[in-house]
């Protein structure tokens, strides 16, 4: 996640007080293993029928005694942290943490032979090092996402508790007031603030981060505040497309429908097979938890997928698609409505997914629908 830095609001250029980090907060991954075959004296012919036993130690499971784990098993039960930023893609909540460090060390101890002793009935003289001493107050975190769509706008964000880490130099506790208080700093200690903002578009965004706090000495202080700004692009993923076909009416019963005249006409209920098909544009492995339609009021639909059959949820390699289908009928309790150019609006679907180490995905199309034959 690139980003760069505003020039500081401060008058004086002098170094600030606080730093601030701010890490994408991912779920781990497992590491993979492939296991390597023993070494045999045996000809080339034999090795092609006879596939030697890989050798114990490139195994990530020791099989000998439990047949829970195939052999070989090329998961590992050791966890492998992302190196870098990774991909951001539509219908995942974007997570990160915002670090406000107070990185100046506290100061060093006055030597014995600089110590001045006063006068009796005299203040002692403070030192050059305490005079110098700054304290940070009242720091504060506040962070706002712009969007594609958002124009020249931006959203300020939600953030997450207070946590305060006390490093060595201090208790934790801090005085802060809770969400929309700040929060003291003693030397070594970090407040940090926890961000969560679902993502439905795609494109640049950028994240935008102010820190502001007051630096005080025992003479004087001033409001100090300095901002960064981070880019990220987020990609599709999942590739939606959808076509709509008329059924013919099987049923041979009849449905009433009242009219505007108030008199009563018979005629036979409309359906429609919707077929959808879902590609995984992304980098990473889904399952997909649930496709769902939301229908318009007069409508109702019949999954045909795999929760009616009893099958496992799919799960999508990147490239893959699943077909799914649907067939959408009137409920007889009234009639669809149809927007200006004639086009039955069926409503949105929608698609939940899961990626290989549980974070959770959700998008929606916009309105479905089709034209009515005349």
């Amino acid at each position: 996640m690139s980003h760069q830095r505003y020039p500081s609001i401060d008058a004086l250029k002098e170094p600030h007080s606080v730093s601030l980090k701010v890490l994408r907060l991912s779920r781990p991954s497992l590491v993979t293993q492939h296991p390597l075959p023993s070494p045999s004296a045996a000809s080339a012919a034999t090795n092609a029928a006879n596939t030697a036993a890989p050798m114990p130690a490139s195994l990530a499971y020791n099989s000998s005694g439990s047949d829970t784990n195939p052999d070989p098993f090329l998961l590992t039960p050791i966890l492998n942290l992302p190196p870098s930023f990774g991909s951001a893609y539509v219908g995942e909540t974007f997570s990160c943490t915002l670090c406000a460090n107070h990185d100046v060390p506290p100061p060093p101890d006055t030597p014995l032979s600089a110590t001045t002793v006063a006068s009796p009935g005299r203040v002692a003289p403070q030192t050059p090092a305490a005079q110098r001493r700054k304290y940070t107050r009242d720091v504060r975190i506040e962070a706002e996402m712009k969007t594609p769509g958002s124009g020249g706008t931006v959203q300020k964000l939600v953030l997450g508790p207070v946590c305060t880490d006390s490093g060595e130099g201090g208790d934790g506790d801090g005085n802060g007031d809770g969400e929309t208080g700040g929060t003291d700093l003693e030397p070594g200690q970090t407040l940090q603030r926890i961000v969560n903002f679902d993502l439905k578009e795609e494109g640049n965004h950028v994240l935008a981060v102010t820190v502001s706090y007051y630096e005080a000495t025992e003479t004087s202080g001033r409001t100090r505040t300095f901002r960064k700004l981070y880019q990220f692009i987020c990609k599709g993923s999942l590739i939606v497309r959808t076509k709509v076909s008329p059924l013919l009416d099987l049923d041979p019963r009849l449905h009433t429908h009242p009219d505007e005249s108030k008199k009563r006409r018979r005629r036979r209920r409309r359906r429609w097979a919707m077929e959808a098909q879902l590609e995984n544009c992304s980098e990473d492995v889904m399952q997909l938890e649930r496709v769902a339609l939301d229908l318009e009021p007069g409508l109702r639909y019949a999954d045909c997928n795999w929760e009616v059959s009893g099958s496992a949820k799919p799960v999508l390699h990147p490239g893959e698609v699943e077909q799914c289908c649907f067939v959408v009928e009137e409920d007889g309790n009234g009639e669809p409505g149809e927007d200006k150019d004639g086009r039955i609006v069926f409503g949105v679907l929608g698609i939940g997914w899961r990626s290989e180490m549980g974070n959770k995905g959700f998008l929606s199309t916009g309105k479905l629908g089709t034209r009515v034959a005349r």
